[in-house]
């Protein structure tokens, strides 16, 4: 069984959810970065998404449009974000990661050179906002042949129509954006919430998590009641973003981090 899929099936046993964090790698540097994310899991994170630094990240927001900004200007590039996995690996052999990203770095690196490094560093899965199920072959089915799962994005304008076509070679979860728009922009409605997590529960049986605009523990916890999983991202990088330091960038993060977790681990008692 898959890190990802034997994480969720134990949360399910606990009977709550997963907080899903996301910081982008190399992000405000190397060294800080690395401990930002070998420091996550101790600090409540259930599964990891880390970004591939990217010149043209068109899903993001600001906060994490500048944490791309400030991982290339550090010259972090593919081969030092596999590093970082391995890195991460050497602490830690339970924790599900899944990187995150775009394609265009993915087919510049050449793709079976990257699943197959991937897979070797102890990659998990791979979410890439901008390839769409027609293009399976470019990616999905080869990364899933080589036991890597394939997360795909639903959004509020994901239809009926469209939805099988869309979840069709998912695996590991499915990643609902709450809101349409950039990550980091507002919250959707509890209630909206609700109804697309029903929604989604009639087409698949993999678990559910929602991300895009969760920022506090109580948001997060009201999120854990409805969904397998919470995904925060914009909200940690921005206390990378407003460090006086690299170590408050560290300290900040793993705090919210487990105020996070928290509220998410509270959420159905």
């Amino acid at each position: 069984m898959s890190r990802i899929k034997s994480r969720f099936a134990q949360l399910k046993e606990q009977n709550r959810a997963a907080l899903v964090t996301f910081v982008t790698a190399g992000d405000p540097d190397y060294a800080t970065s690395l401990s930002i994310l070998k420091g996550l899991p101790a600090a409540g994170a259930d599964v990891i998404e880390l970004g591939m630094p990217f010149t043209d990240p068109m899903a993001d927001g600001p906060a994490i449009q500048l944490a791309n900004i400030r991982a290339l200007g550090g010259h972090q590039d593919m081969l030092k974000t596999l590093q970082m996995v391995r890195e991460f690996r050497t602490d830690d052999q339970d924790t599900p990661l899944v990187l995150m990203g775009y394609f265009n770095p993915i087919h510049h690196y050449g793709v079976p050179r990257f699943i197959e490094e991937a897979k070797a560093a102890g990659v998990d899965g791979l979410i890439v906002v901008d390839l769409p199920p027609e293009h399976n072959e470019d990616l999905c089915d080869p990364a899933q042949a080589a036991g890597l799962d394939f997360i795909r994005l639903t959004t509020p304008t994901t239809d009926d129509v469209r939805l099988p076509t869309v979840l069709n070679g998912s695996s590991g979860f499915v990643y609902y954006v709450s809101v349409a728009g950039v990550t980091g922009a507002g919250a959707a409605t509890l209630e909206h919430v609700e109804q697309a997590v029903a929604r989604l529960r009639r087409h698949t049986d993999l678990p559910i998590s929602i991300g895009f605009g969760i920022r506090t523990p109580e948001h997060a916890a009201t999120i854990a009641r409805l969904a397998d999983g919470v995904v925060v991202g914009s909200a940690l990088i921005d206390q990378i973003a407003n460090a006086a330091s690299p170590q408050h960038a560290i300290d900040g993060v793993l705090g919210l981090c487990r105020q996070l977790a928290e509220g998410v681990r509270g959420a159905r008692l």
